[in-house]
């Protein structure tokens, strides 16, 4: 994954402030203890194994997704993907419908310039051991373009596929087809801007509510037949690399994860209770649209505010003055 020279200034000046969460406190949080897990890029509870999220490397590692046990934040099974090349830029992970995962295989380290991306779907294990399972291997293209993007979520009511681009400025939200081709290219196509510069993104439970997070903030919208509605900020935490969210399982909690050898992941309380959005005016928002600013949820301490804010500013003219 690229980075701009100014995010990763900023990015090391809060990870230094960060508190890291403790292991043993399951879904209220907990630490990555597997040292082979050092870019933590997605994050999805298992509907197998209570407790249990499954997590993935960002991109040098190979074609593995791991189990990693909330309770004690160690690594309870590691699965090879089968029947698939060489994954590129592994950015996101999702479950779907009967128990399929989906792993985005998204990231665009060459700016938007790869033709095609992929995407391989699994069935969850049953058992958790360390094993190999044949994977299917997905096409995707975009109507308007090559892309960068790190946010794929699967449905879990009607098992439809989205992406939602990484953009500085904000991106859109894109959807698959009705049901995903292994033989043909699968065409995705935007139906509505997002107003963040999205890491990861993720359906609650039910389906009625959609999570996206970016490095220092959040939105959250109600979700009913595919028609989209704004209701307001989430708490992201501070976080050196924030890469990650997902609903815990039952709904109640999401989890915030991010990048580096023992990296915390981090629990807040989902908006609206276990998956459901509460109907405030505060959100704002229109059908159909993402959108609305979130730049005071960029940085949540002043004096933070203004010490990444200088920081940054000075790595950008340098950078400009190289280019």
């Amino acid at each position: 994954m690229r980075r701009p020279v100014a995010l990763l200034a900023g990015v090391l000046l809060m990870g230094a402030l960060a508190v890291p969460a403790s292991a043993a406190d399951g879904d209220e949080g907990f630490t990555i203890k597997d040292p082979r897990i050092t870019e933590s890029s997605g994050l999805a509870a298992s509907h197998l194994h209570p407790g249990v999220y499954w997590t993935h490397n960002d991109s040098d590692d190979g074609p593995y997704i791991y189990a990693v046990d909330s309770r004690t934040g160690k690594t309870v099974a590691t699965v090879t993907l089968r029947g698939v090349g060489t994954p590129r830029d592994v950015e996101a992970i999702s479950i779907g419908p009967g128990n399929q995962i989906y792993v985005g295989d998204i990231g665009d380290n060459l700016g938007g310039s790869w033709p095609y991306v992929w995407i391989y779907k699994l069935p969850e294990p049953k058992v958790l051991e360390d094993q190999t399972i044949r994977a299917t291997q997905y096409v995707v293209k975009y109507s308007d373009g090559a892309r960068d993007a790190e946010s794929l979520v699967v449905h879990p009511k009607t098992g439809r596929v989205y992406i939602i681009d990484k953009k500085e400025n904000g991106g859109h939200l894109y959807e698959g087809p009705a049901r995903l081709s292994a033989s043909g290219t699968n065409v995705f196509k935007p139906v509505a801007p997002v107003d963040l510069w999205a890491t990861d993104a993720a359906f609650s439970p039910d389906g009625t509510q959609l999570a996206v997070r970016g490095y220092f903030g959040g939105i959250y919208y109600d979700w009913s037949g595919g028609h989209i509605e704004r209701r307001g900020r989430l708490n992201v935490p501070l976080q050196g690399q924030g890469e990650s969210v997902s609903y815990s399982a039952d709904g109640t909690k999401l989890m915030f994860g991010s990048e580096g050898a023992g990296s915390a992941v981090e629990a807040q309380d989902a908006p609206g209770g276990a998956g459901n959005s509460p109907k405030s005016p505060s959100g704002g928002g229109s059908s159909a649209v993402i959108g609305g600013g979130d730049s005071s949820d960029r940085f949540k301490v002043g004096a933070v505010a203004v010490a990444v804010a200088a920081v940054a500013l000075f790595g950008l003219r340098r950078r400009r003055r190289r280019d």
